[in-house]
């Protein structure tokens, strides 16, 4: 059968789940959870594909959200066109236009999520497009409250097991994981005229943007690095506290995210904190020895 282009505009968005450091949606999941994710997490790829500009070519996503192809370099307006769309996703009649959105609705109506996690990782885009710099861990800090902590609270959502401890512990794990992600990419950033490193932090070990330019990390852009992953590292302390308050698969799937920033962790540090030269990815042995460790550190928290 051939595939319509909606299903591929799609498929070409969710395949990049392969590319991040933790499992999405892991297949010993029941399949309506995996379902439920891949839709969450369909929308969140799609919303930092517009804000980072990592669109297929063609204008297909702007056709979709009732734009015109060449509007799909304004940012802007293809967020805007989203957050239009999300809010058909929820409305009682009418059809979302993008089909990542069409399939994220089923969803939406089968978990009663709410529309403030999704509009805030499109408001966090948005504040990609104005903020290029963050001048303290507090501001960072806000940021990740948008870009990264409504997934968490989302995947909590959609498992029915949302409390406010558990909230409070997800929100730890989830700026964990934006600042390793940040690390990770700090060249790929600075390629887009973006830095996610605290200026305050910058100015303590004495790098500048030109440092972090370089086509290698010198010995203060190395400790630079090495003094973010330790506040992400003391951050994902929360996470096996979390993966103990709850049971059975989802216990796993949880041990997987905390497992997966850990092991991209220790790829950065056995990169010597160079993360200029590429990204330092975790491999899928280290992730398992990871989770297994954090799902051992998990029973003593029951």
């Amino acid at each position: 059968m051939t595939s319509t282009p909606d299903a591929r505009t799609g498929a070409a968005t969710l395949d990049k789940a392969a590319d991040e450091n933790f499992p999405v949606a892991p297949f010993f999941l029941p399949r309506a959870w995996r379902d439920d994710l891949m839709a969450v997490y369909g929308f969140a790829r799609l919303v930092d594909d517009i804000g980072d500009g990592d669109l297929a070519p063609g204008g297909a996503d702007a056709r979709r959200l009732g734009l015109e192809p060449e509007q799909t370099d304004d940012r802007l307006a293809m967020l805007d066109a989203l957050e239009t769309d999300l809010h058909r996703t929820f409305a009682a009649t009418g059809e979302p236009r993008h089909p990542l959105l069409r399939g994220l609705r089923p969803t939406v109506r089968r978990r009663a999520l709410t529309p403030e996690p999704f509009l805030g990782l499109i408001e966090a885009n948005r504040q990609d497009q104005k903020i290029r710099r963050y001048a303290t861990y507090a501001e960072l800090a806000a940021y990740c409250e948008l870009s990264a902590n409504p997934v968490g609270r989302l995947v909590l959502a959609l498992t029915g097991t949302t409390s406010p401890d558990r909230v409070r512990r997800s929100d730890a794990v989830c700026t964990a994981l934006q600042i390793v992600e940040h690390v990770q990419d700090v060249a790929e950033d600075l390629a887009r005229d973006r830095i996610y490193l605290p200026a305050e932090d910058m100015e303590r070990f004495r790098v500048t943007e030109s440092d972090l330019a370089a086509p290698s990390a010198g010995a203060s852009v190395r400790a630079l690095i090495a003094y973010e992953a330790q506040r992400a590292s003391e951050l994902l302390d929360e996470g096996p506290p979390l993966v103990g308050s709850v049971d059975g698969r989802l216990r796993l799937l949880l041990a997987g995210f905390v497992g997966g920033g850990r092991a991209a962790l220790a790829a950065i540090s056995a990169a010597r904190f160079d993360v200029l030269a590429g990204p330092p990815g975790p491999t899928k042995p280290r992730l398992l020895r990871e989770a297994a460790t954090v799902l051992n550190r998990a029973r003593g928290e029951r």
